[in-house]
């Protein structure tokens, strides 16, 4: 019998209009333009500007290009998988709302909540349908607004993070294209590092809650650094020596994008030049979930069928995983 595997087939992406700039984040917080670049190589980062705008708008954006590239109808699909950390509510979930507002009547799906690991927990989990034989066409998700949840008077958090989505379609496959591999990790004892502190059910929202500005991200950068530089070049050589690949097999490595800093460790533990490295976010930002996706989209029309990809990642949580992907069609 013939091993069926879950091939990318297409990937889209949306960022909002509005450019929020360091300048611009100077006038905010006591911080420089310099100062933010140098730390974490971020320049600016797209903000989702309107009322009623959630999540699920981006993501739908996304999905909507994915299908017109695609070239197929939004009743085709069979799940969506979506990986987020700002719902647009607490129920019913994100993915739910996609279907209904891109019309995919008969897909279900779920909204999976793993920090910025979301995107690749939720392609490992899309993967597994796929090649069961269960589905033929999943599409994963990965978007946040997270200026939703973001203290504009709190410089270690409102430098870093912006607003986006980008998505995948899977389909099985039999050329061996497609996830090959994977490793995916969580170490729950990081929460205290890296979290929201009010709105869940240990500690409801109440007008306490609220004044004390505990809706917002939380987060202890330096033990969050220390971890994410080991965890992502950890999990990015293992997988290379899982698979028996070497510098010289990998095309690409695909970084989440929380700080160039990071992403420079991990290029250089694996032993990759910076030509092999996608990089977007000096223009985006952290979009948590959706940093992957959207740099498989911004280097779409460099990859060619048979690349070796190494998508990496680190998480709030603490979670974090990397996947071996073999490109499945010549993006230009």
């Amino acid at each position: 019998m013939t091993k069926i595997t879950a091939a990318i087939t297409a990937v889209a992406g949306y960022v909002p209009d509005y450019v929020l700039t360091n300048t611009e984040l100077e006038k905010l917080v006591p911080t420089t333009s310099d100062w933010i670049e140098t730390r974490t190589g971020i320049k600016e980062r797209r903000i989702l500007k309107g009322e009623g705008l959630g999540t699920s708008d981006m993501c739908v954006k996304a999905i909507e290009m994915l299908l017109q590239k695609r070239g197929i109808s939004p009743l085709e699909i069979d799940m969506i998988i979506v990986g987020t950390v700002t719902p647009d509510y607490v129920f019913p979930s994100t993915s739910n709302v996609i279907c209904d507002k891109v019309g995919a009547k008969n897909a279900w799906g779920y909204d999976l909540s793993a920090a910025c690991s979301g995107f690749v927990f939720g392609l490992v989990t899309g993967s597994q349908f796929i090649e069961t034989g269960k589905y033929k066409k999943v599409i994963v998700v990965g978007g946040d607004k997270m200026s939703a949840i973001l203290d504009y008077t709190d410089r270690s958090t409102c430098i870093i993070f912006g607003d986006g989505a980008g998505a995948v379609l899977l389909e099985p496959n039999t050329e061996g294209l497609g996830v090959v591999d994977s490793i995916l990790g969580v170490d729950g004892s990081g929460r205290k590092y890296l979290h929201q502190k009010a709105g869940g059910s240990v500690k409801p929202p109440s007008h306490e809650t609220v004044d004390a500005r505990e809706h917002y991200v939380f987060q202890d950068g330096q033990p969050v650094f220390k971890r994410a530089v080991v965890g992502m070049a950890d999990v990015s050589a293992a997988i290379m020596k899982n698979n028996n690949l070497t510098s010289e097999d990998v095309a690409w490595l695909v970084p989440h994008q929380a700080n160039k800093r990071i992403i420079d460790v991990t290029a250089e533990r694996m032993g990759l030049s910076s030509d092999k490295v996608m990089l977007n976010i000096q223009r985006y930002g952290n979009t948590t979930a959706g940093t992957i996706p959207l740099c498989l989209w911004d280097y779409e029309k460099q990859l060619k069928k048979g690349d070796n990809l190494i998508i990496s990642t680190f998480g709030a949580g603490f979670t974090w995983g990397a996947v071996y992907v073999k490109w499945a069609y010549d993006g230009k």
